[in-house]
Order: C-alpha cells, then sequence, then structure tokens
C-alpha cells in the first residue's frame, strides 16, 4: 500500500478490530484489547455478525462503530425446545454444571453444543441455546487495521497470521 492511501473496509479486506459486547444493563460480557485483537475476511464469509460486517463497511483504521443487535441477529432468539433432560447413567461420573457436550436431536444427524446446566442422582439437563441467546446486545468496535485479503485467505474463507486462523 502506498504511503497516503487510506484503505476503506470492502469485500476482500482483512478487517482487525478490538471490541466490546455488553448486555443492555450495561455488564460487559466480552472485551478484546489492542493486546489481542482479532481479524476477519470481509465480504459475507461468516467471520463476523453480518449486522457488524454492514455496519463497518466502508470504515477504516480509527474508526468505532457502535450498535445494539437484536437476538435474531445476535445469538439467535431463545428456544426452550433445545432444552433436554437426559438420564444421568448418560454422562461420564464427572460431570459438572458448565460443561459441554456435542450431541444431535432425536431424529436429527445435526450435532450441536450443549451446556450442562443443572443435574441430579438421576438426570442431567443440557440446553443447546448459546448463552447469549434471547438477549439483546450492545457491540462497540474500533478498527485498528484494514489490509487486502491475500489469495489463500480469500480461498479459506478467513484471515490468516497474526489476530487470525493459524493452520
Amino acid at each position: 500500500m502506498q504511503a497516503g492511501i487510506v484503505m476503506q473496509i470492502a469485500k476482500n479486506t482483512i478487517v482487525t478490530i478490538t471490541y466490546q459486547l455488553s448486555n443492555l444493563s450495561g455488564e460487559l460480557l466480552e472485551q478484546v484489547d489492542a493486546q489481542e485483537p482479532v481479524s476477519y475476511l470481509h465480504g459475507g464469509y461468516d467471520g463476523i455478525f453480518p449486522t457488524v460486517e454492514e455496519a463497518l463497511e466502508g470504515k477504516q483504521v480509527g474508526d468505532r462503530v457502535e450498535l445494539t443487535m437484536e437476538p435474531e441477529y445476535a445469538f439467535g432468539e431463545y428456544e426452550a425446545e433445545l432444552v433436554r433432560i437426559e438420564a444421568r447413567n448418560l454422562f461420564p461420573a464427572e460431570t459438572v454444571v458448565g460443561m459441554q457436550f456435542e450431541g444431535a436431536a432425536e431424529g436429527s444427524d445435526d450435532y450441536m453444543l450443549y451446556t450442562v446446566t443443572d443435574l441430579t442422582e438421576d438426570t442431567v439437563v443440557v440446553d443447546g441455546n448459546h448463552p447469549l441467546a434471547g438477549q439483546t446486545l450492545r457491540f462497540d468496535c474500533t478498527v485498528i487495521d484494514v489490509r487486502p485479503a491475500t489469495a489463500d485467505e480469500i480461498a479459506h474463507g478467513h484471515a490468516h497470521g497474526e489476530h487470525g486462523h493459524e493452520h
């Protein structure tokens, strides 16, 4: 890139950001700072929430984006049918609340992640919802770098190298 040319976020650019994710009460849920920023391939590669990607389009280094994301644009609505009560003997003896297991819904070959939310002597309650499902969230990010994606990154559909994916 030549000096003086300002790179804007567009399709097939690698975007590096810092961000804060909070709920509407202001409780900080996740924070990524300048020590360990995240990078993603911009342009519909599912590296970041589509609403965030849309808000970042055309931005450049130093720009800040703040937005509120309704559940359907973040981690989805809470689905009560994704909560299941299973027999305790189906789980390892060391199972505790908070552990996660991969499983398929009855009659489905689609595997998803379930989190143990409760257990008794006889049962284990697992929840297939994301922990933030059903919540409206605030996303506040700052662009700290924008660069053209390499042919390999475009072919693989994600950022490589520092702050990206390592093979």
